[in-house]
């Protein structure tokens, strides 16, 4: 199953900054005619509405509050394509003092949160026979010590991304999870991650993965490498027919 961009309507959670950005200005210059901006803090999207005016229209949401995104998702009933790249990244080995509450802050986001947005949003992909784009990780597959909290909770997320793979499939909803490395955005410089790709690549790869039909996309550099080891795994028991 393929997807072109072209006419349609889509969403960004996160998409005031960094890998959201990218991802709504690629939506847009490959033909998206509306994005929904889902941010915390409308005032952080202004700038955004100057350069794109009625291109996007911006809703106040948050993902760690399950009301929010259910008053979302009646909002942006129309949405064909959802990205959800909200998520948050806490350097923490699992042998800090603050370990077990910093795992669990960004479970209730990067899992919890994905959850939140695929219940209350699946009505609506099903109807529009639309696509969940879910921002993982390389750390969704290989885990860094020092900041081994956030590969927990990616990780996790990976598990349920495929889950809605497995249930969508015969709802007509496509779902493409898309595993950075290191991105030169503000949350990657607060974890060391300077001098990394900019965050054009992400939203490059998202669009050549939702023209291509794609489970998996690696955008960049170190991205690949993993990809390189991790396909024939992939290959015969992530997106094969396996079953228990």
């Amino acid at each position: 199953m393929t997807d072109s961009i072209q006419g349609k309507v889509a969403l960004v959670t996160g998409a005031n900054r960094g890998i959201g950005k990218a991802i709504v200005d690629s939506l847009i210059e490959n033909g998206a005619t509306k994005v929904y901006l889902a941010v915390r803090n409308p005032e952080s999207t202004k700038d955004i509405e100057a350069q794109y005016a009625d291109k996007v229209v911006t809703l106040t949401a948050d993902v760690a509050d399950t009301a929010s995104i259910q008053r979302l998702a009646t909002q942006a009933s129309d949405v064909e394509i959802l990205v959800n790249n909200a998520g948050i990244m806490h350097v923490t080995s699992p042998l800090a003092e603050n370990a077990e509450e910093s795992l669990m802050e960004q479970i209730n986001v990067n899992v919890f949160g994905l959850m939140r947005v695929a219940n209350a949003f699946a009505e609506t992909l099903e109807r529009n026979k639309g696509v969940l784009v879910q921002l993982n990780s390389i750390a969704s597959i290989k885990t860094f010590g020092d900041i081994a909290t956030y590969c927990a909770s990616k990780a996790a997320a990976y598990s349920i991304t495929q889950g809605l793979k497995d249930k969508w499939a015969d709802k007509g909803i496509r779902v493409l999870s898309v595993h950075p490395g290191p991105i030169g955005t503000e949350m990657g410089d607060s974890a060391g991650f300077e001098g990394a790709p900019d965050a054009t690549v992400v939203a490059q790869a998202i669009v050549a993965a939702l023209e291509s039909g794609d489970f998996h996309s690696f955008p960049d550099p170190v991205a690949k490498q993993l990809e390189a080891a991790y396909q024939s795994y992939s290959d015969a028991i992530i997106t094969s027919d396996l079953s228990l």
